[in-house]
């Protein structure tokens, strides 16, 4: 009987051991792979070439989905209207069917357990910020302009090659690079893939600088000549400025990657694509506002990427996905720019005043205010433009990078007067960072905003709510009154208005104080 027993565990030990390695067999060969090509045989036709090798799939039929946006940018931008010449091919090298469904999709039939390839071209023709473009020096990706998903497949790892045809080319991203290759770089899903863009071309790059222990660095195609020592102190403050606010760096390095002609910029979570010419920095004025400008970005790797609507994330890459609160992610930050700017030490009070009067008087001087409010002008983006649109509904429409930090500024006071200046618009956005991101790994909704707003001033702020959701006009005076600031208003000749800020003559101390630590003094 004890000899029967150990035959027996030893059998089933073998079967064990048998079955077990069937199921890694069968697991390794089910384990999906996505693995992109990117190449540039001829620049000068402005047209990429990318091969995809796939293999995993359990599913005859795959739709091969080309994004009709990208995060950041809140337009459709018809991503798709770029692929050329696409086909497909077993690994036999046997053609399989791929076919175009609708204006972002392909059918891909014959997929199931077995390996694939599919090649198509990306005809690039606008340099700018949101579109992908090659030329015979350099390549500007953007990945939702670049590389299919399958549909359904979004948390699929992802790996990226580029090939260039030029020994000098350097590669700048945000993606990980794969170890012991400089043009091989891998994401663990779509996500990350479509949120870092690569710059590809004789770049230079500034002196590299540590906030906190953390490796910052600005590289650029055409940098421009400058005054580039100046240029990496000041980014230092800034980075240092807006990271003092917040109290966390989420990232483990970040790199500002200027992409030269193009307008625009786009945030991302450890990195910030901007376009960028160095040449004109030569007063103070053209520093500053090209400091205004990085700041912006930068704070956005807070405020939008991390500090986000609920809409925003997981995204909706076929239809957008859109948003009542842009306001925030997009009206706080230009008040944030500002903001951390002036902290920083590179802005002076009068340049502060200047940058939000344009602000009042571009909202004042444009009857849309009477028509639309903020939340519509967030959520109408996609038809109307993020600055208003200027078609058929001119006069109609507002913009939230003008009207969203001037509420900001009103919604910040209002915390600080209420709180007797123990808590401000800072409170608000650190519980949203602490709170929904970092502790729940979500966007907020407009009722949380609400809430965190109140729950910082210890008060009701309905008032400064309807600013939002209504075309109520903005009570300046009564807002700005709290910091001890008034405004003084005249009519300028072509019967525009034109408002100014100044410093009330006789403050209290609560007024002083408030002003004074809103100043960063």
């Amino acid at each position: 009987m004890k000899k029967t027993n150990t035959f027996l565990k030893f059998i089933s030990l073998i079967l064990l051991i048998f079955s077990s390695t069937i199921s890694l067999t069968v697991e390794a060969q089910n384990k999906k792979t996505l693995a992109y090509t990117l190449s540039m045989p001829q620049p000068e036709n402005h047209t990429f070439h990318i091969e995809l090798k796939a293999n995993g799939w359990s599913q005859d039929t795959l739709s091969l989905k080309m994004p009709k946006w990208m995060p950041g940018y809140y337009q459709i931008m018809d991503y798709a209207k770029s692929v050329e010449n696409i086909s497909a091919k077993d690994q036999q090298g046997k053609k399989i069917s791929i076919v175009q469904s609708n204006e972002n999709t392909w059918k891909l039939t014959g997929a199931k357990n077995k390996a694939f390839t599919v090649s198509y071209d990306i005809k690039t023709k606008r340099q700018f910020v949101a579109n992908s473009y090659l030329d015979s020096e350099h390549a500007y990706v953007i990945c939702t302009n670049t590389f299919f998903y399958i549909d359904g497949f979004l948390n699929t790892p992802v790996s990226i090659k580029v090939l260039t045809n030029q020994p000098k080319h350097i590669i700048a991203t945000g993606l990980d690079k794969v170890a012991g290759k400089s043009n091989e770089f891998t994401a663990p899903d779509f996500d990350i893939l479509y949120d870092c863009p690569l710059l590809i071309g004789e770049l230079e790059s500034l002196p590299s600088f540590k906030v906190k222990g953390i490796n910052h660095q600005f590289i650029a195609y055409k940098m421009g000549t400058f005054n580039r020592e100046l240029f990496n102190e000041n980014l230092e403050k800034i980075v240092g400025s807006a990271v003092k606010i917040m109290g966390d760096i989420p990232y483990n390095e970040y790199t500002f990657i200027g992409i030269g002609p193009g307008r625009g910029g786009i945030e991302h979570l450890n990195n910030t694509t901007v376009s960028f010419d160095g040449t004109g920095l030569t007063t103070t004025a053209s520093m500053g506002q090209v400091m205004n400008f990085l700041a912006h970005e930068y704070f956005h790797h807070y405020n939008v990427k991390r500090i986000r609507p609920f809409e925003l994330g997981p995204f909706d890459y076929d239809k957008g996905s859109r948003s009542n609160l842009l306001w925030i992610s997009e009206g706080l930050t230009v008040y944030y720019e500002y903001l951390v700017v002036k902290r920083a030490g590179l802005m002076d009070e009068k340049t502060l005043f200047n940058n939000l009067e344009h602000n009042i008087n571009a909202v004042e001087n444009n009857n849309g205010r009477f028509y639309q409010s903020l939340s519509q002008a967030s959520y109408n983006t996609w038809k109307d433009g993020p600055f208003g649109t200027q078609g058929e509904e001119v006069g109609k429409t507002i913009s939230y990078y003008d009207k969203g930090p001037l509420v900001g500024l009103l919604l910040d006071f209002a915390i600080r007067n209420a709180s007797q200046n123990t808590k401000s618009l800072d409170d608000v956005m650190r519980l949203l960072y602490w709170q929904y991101y970092k502790k729940q790994n979500r966007g907020f909704t407009d009722a949380e905003f609400q809430t965190a707003c109140e729950q910082a001033a210890g008060a009701s702020l309905a008032n400064v709510f309807e600013y939002i959701n209504t075309t109520k006009e903005l009570d300046y005076r009564k807002y700005l009154a709290f910091a001890g600031l008034g405004i003084k208003e005249e009519i300028e000749l072509n019967g525009k208005r034109k408002i100014s800020i100044a410093r009330l003559e006789k403050p209290t101390p609560l007024q002083e104080q408030i002003l004074k630590s809103w100043l960063g003094e």
